[in-house]
């Protein structure tokens, strides 16, 4: 049976931290399906089929990676997609509360579903996409930040200077 993990997210945009739990996500997983969740309550930069288009372009090189979207309860988007694993990414002792309060709610939801927290390397634990947006937006150099196509989308949608061009 093949072991699939799915890795939920926004990702307005992917960034390097994400890529690199995917990464990690791929050499332990048969498929790692990278799910964009479909939030307008966060008022995403990205449209959803931009942010699906992005991931999928950034992860390209891995053979057992894709990317898709989903709406409405996670659980139930894993268990269509046949996956046995969430894989929750960690960046410092802050996000671990909130993530763990999802993973027991999603265990009370499907009992078969496991979740997987795993952390970035240490050179990512200051990213987040939020940051990556203003950085942007101030004109600062993203480079090693996000994966270049995210980069160069990002640059074209954001108008640095201009008070308007970002609004979260």
């Amino acid at each position: 049976m093949k072991r699939i993990a799915i890795y939920p997210g926004s990702f307005d945009p992917l960034t390097n931290g994400h890529l690199d739990v995917v990464r990690r996500a791929a050499k332990l997983f048969d498929s790692v399906i990278v799910a964009v969740a479909q939030n307008e309550s966060k008022h995403p930069l990205f449209s959803l089929a931009e942010r699906v288009a992005l991931v999928n372009k950034a992860v390209a090189h891995l053979p057992n990676v894709e990317a898709d979207s989903f709406d409405g309860l996670l659980v139930e988007y894993v268990a269509a997609r046949k996956a046995k694993a969430i894989v929750r990414g960690l960046r410092a002792v802050s996000d671990f509360e909130f993530e763990f309060q999802l993973a027991l709610m999603n265990r009370k939801l499907d009992e078969n579903i496991e979740t997987i927290f795993m952390m970035p390397k240490d050179t990512y634990t200051f990213l987040s996409s939020r940051i990556v947006k203003e950085i942007a937006r101030l004109g600062g150099d993203i480079t090693g930040f996000v994966p270049a196509n995210v980069q160069t989308a990002l640059l074209k949608k954001l108008k640095p200077g201009k008070s308007d061009a970002y609004k979260e």
